[in-house]
């Protein structure tokens, strides 16, 4: 029975091991977007009061 087992998850082991790299990743990446997203906001932000702008209401033109 043991020999089955064995049959069954060695072939699918790979494809979860890749499956969970590229889960990590895209996280990573996507979290990256969404703070580099909020630090320009930031930094617009600043500049806008800076230099007397009314606030930027977050859409693009």
């Amino acid at each position: 029975m043991d020999d089955i087992w064995a049959a069954v998850l060695w072939p699918l082991l790979p494809t979860l091991a890749v499956s969970v790299s590229f889960f990590f990743i895209l996280r990573g990446v996507i979290r990256m977007d969404r703070t580099e997203r909020k630090a320009y906001a930031r930094i617009e932000a600043q500049e806008r009061a800076k230099r007397g702008l009314p606030a930027s209401d977050g859409t693009t033109r």
